[in-house]
């Protein structure tokens, strides 16, 4: 049987039809892979990025409690020093992500980024009073001093006048009594000035302080008026007793001047409340930014590929 000339034509249109079509979807194939694989490349990198991120402000966030909490200026410097390092590799994650995005990415991830970046420069600011007032430690400072030579001018004080009563009681003499009196007074104000110390140095509030200093110098009025009722039944210059007991309180109130003005300060109380409150607060934005942008990215379609492929290499 014998085809005529329109049916051989007819053949040869599907022949050639077809072939074109194997062709056409050979040069697509293969033209798709390579453009998948960069896609896929792009993706893993800025998944890097957000990594890189997240881990280098969770090192920054946990160096700078570190130096807050640590206990010695040099202590402090060296967290507060670790701090802005890893500060600045957040920044120089962040702007190469920036870069990429520049060149892709959606609206969506660049809009997260710059709310990221909103954050972070907030956060740098804080970082800088923060760590610029943990590295000082004057709270630290105050109750070295309060729990170290003040307590030692206080023990001081109270064994020269336990003595001087002792040796009163000892004599019978008519004016063991008014000197008995006296130390006990004396005794007790320093004591109580001592005990004020502390909760000056944790207080935070300048009223609350204003009104420790005000128990303080009252307490202060009576060590002064006990005292000199001592150097008037005893003479000084006889009493070794009485002069040593002068010059311990003369210690003690100046190295509760030096408390107080440290305690004034008040760098680590400060610095722990900007932490656990103002930084807080700015952290989990930030936190919630980078979440929202990584989920934004790896929510990301290729063609040919599952959403979820790559997955953040930094998770492998």
């Amino acid at each position: 049987m014998t085809l005529r000339p329109g049916s051989r034509d007819f053949v040869w249109m599907i022949v050639g039809g077809t072939l074109f079509l194997a062709v056409a979807l050979t040069t697509m194939h293969f033209h798709r892979e390579p453009n998948s694989a960069k896609e896929i490349l792009f993706k893993a990198k800025r998944l890097d990025l957000v990594g890189q991120m997240r881990e280098a402000l969770a090192s920054a966030s946990e160096a700078e409690k570190s130096a807050v909490m640590a206990i010695t200026d040099q202590d402090s410097q060296t967290f507060a020093d670790q701090a802005r390092a890893a500060a600045s590799l957040v920044n120089g994650a962040r702007a190469a992500l920036g870069n990429l995005l520049g060149t892709g990415g959606t609206k969506e991830e660049r809009d997260l980024l710059d709310q990221f970046s909103q954050g972070f420069t907030k956060l740098k600011q804080i970082d800088e009073d923060l760590l610029g007032l943990a590295v000082k430690n004057t709270n630290v400072k105050a109750y070295n001093l309060a729990f170290g030579p003040a307590a030692q001018g206080v023990k001081e004080m109270d064994n020269a006048l336990s003595r001087l009563v002792e040796e009163s009681a000892a004599s019978a003499s008519p004016q063991a009594k008014r000197l008995m009196l006296f130390a006990s007074v004396a005794q007790s104000a320093a004591l109580r000035i001592q005990t004020l110390l502390p909760p000056h140095i944790a207080e935070e509030t300048d009223q609350k302080m204003d009104e420790l200093e005000a128990q303080m110098r009252g307490e202060d009025q009576k060590v002064h008026k006990a005292l000199e009722g001592l150097a008037g039944l005893l003479n000084p210059k006889a009493s070794p007793d009485v002069k040593t007991a002068m010059s311990a309180y003369d210690r003690l109130t100046a190295i509760k001047e030096k408390i107080i003005k440290l305690s004034r300060e008040n760098t680590n109380v400060r610095s722990l409340s900007i932490s656990l409150n103002q930084k807080r607060k700015v952290m989990f934005a930030c936190q919630a930014a980078l979440t929202a942008l990584e989920q934004a990215i790896q929510g990301e379609l290729i063609e040919g590929q599952g959403n979820d492929t790559p997955t953040n290499p930094r998770k492998l």
